[in-house]
């Protein structure tokens, strides 16, 4: 059952975890009870809700989100969403943004893990409602008796202030769909779905190379210096970003010299994120994107590395951190494939980009051997 923390302004530290929902991970809509203005797949988008005001569609006014029809008949509107990876969530988002005359008063979650993969929807659902076929082959599923993580709760207008709703997961267990409930209908811009991906390592060989900090592999950020303007999360998304918001962007360090020396540049400043693999491993080829940071790359970085024991110790100040990759320069929009200059310093569990002074990257790319020991 959810811990419900519902307050629409703070936004809990569950949501440092990726959304295992995102279209971006291979999040995708199985059912919907109800599309007429807008199609359920519109909540699993990456990027946040825009409102265009004047434009409308056959059916009624464009949304950015999905918004079924005003209930006619008994019941409530309802959709089954499949999770891009297996995961452990930890929280959701259940975000309202434009919808403020129009957005469901409350609204349930439930989920569960199935031993298999569902077949996705097809064709455009705006301007439609289930069909008769379609609701008996869902409700095989009885998805209506899955597990209750978020009973019926109320929901916030979708107004600048009360548009984002939070409701944590205490005791959260590996799950592959989600059912979110509407009540009775109205319109929903994004459900996020903020979890961590279990893979099976033990299907993975020693001598298989893999992205040990990818989010599909386990890999989680778990803090950060400044996220002002894109998450530190976002650098270990999968695939190349589509536009700069898909990475991890600083604001610009106030603390910085009147005016900017070589000097400076390389010794001032360093903002950081700190990230756990999804394995521990030995690093061994490191690609950093500054794809679409073209006026706000950052003049270098570092990557240094630690293993702890999670059972005994946390990260902090005392934290020994060794170097992966001493200090070294990025350049504007650019892929940058590092091996030689990988410093072998044995099994990690956690390592910590710091980039200096401050700007963007795109996506930090870390791949290596995992090992069963250390």
């Amino acid at each position: 059952m959810a811990n419900i923390t519902n307050g629409f302004q703070k936004v809990p530290e569950f949501t440092n975890y990726f959304d295992v929902a995102s279209e971006l991970v291979g999040g995708k809509i199985i059912f919907a009870t109800d599309d007429w203005f807008a199609a359920a797949e519109n909540m699993l988008k990456a990027g946040d809700a825009v409102f265009k005001p004047d434009l409308f569609t056959e059916y009624g006014k464009w949304m950015d989100g999905w918004e079924s029809r005003r209930k006619r008949i008994p019941g409530n509107d309802w959709c089954i969403i499949e999770l891009g990876c297996p995961s452990d969530v930890k929280g959701f988002e259940v975000d309202t943004h434009h919808f403020t005359g129009n957005y469901p008063p409350r609204c349930s979650i439930r989920g569960v893990e199935l031993p298999n993969k569902l077949p996705a929807r097809s064709g455009d659902r705006i301007g439609t409602a289930a069909s008769e076929k379609e609701m008996k082959a869902i409700e095989q599923l009885h998805s209506e008796n899955w597990e209750l993580l978020v009973p019926m709760s109320e929901l916030g207008a979708g107004y600048k202030d009360t548009h984002r709703n939070f409701f944590e997961v205490k005791n959260s267990k590996r799950l592959t769909h989600i059912r979110l409930d509407i009540y009775p209908d109205g319109g929903v811009a994004r459900l996020r779905v903020h979890g961590e991906v279990k893979r099976d390592w033990s299907l993975v060989n020693e001598k298989e190379k893999v992205d040990l900090a990818a989010m599909i592999n386990g890999g989680i950020c778990v803090d950060y210096s400044d996220a002002h303007y894109g998450h530190a999360r976002n650098v270990i998304a999968p695939g190349r970003a589509n536009q700069m918001d898909e990475g991890w962007e600083t604001l610009r360090r106030k603390d910085r010299p009147p005016v900017l020396t070589k000097e400076a540049l390389e010794t001032y400043g360093g903002e950081w994120a700190i990230y756990k693999l999804g394995h521990p491993g030995q690093i061994t080829n490191i690609e950093i994107d500054t794809n679409h940071f073209k006026g706000n790359f950052p003049y270098a970085f570092t990557l240094e590395g630690t293993h702890i024991d999670e059972n005994n110790n946390s990260i902090d100040r005392k934290t020994n951190w060794q170097k992966i990759i001493p200090k070294y320069k990025l350049s504007a929009h650019k892929q940058h494939f590092l091996e030689k200059e990988v410093q072998d310093i044995g099994a990690v569990n956690h390592v910590r980009l710091t980039i200096y002074p401050d700007g963007g990257v795109s996506r930090m790319i870390l791949k290596g051997y995992i090992t069963r020991n250390k």
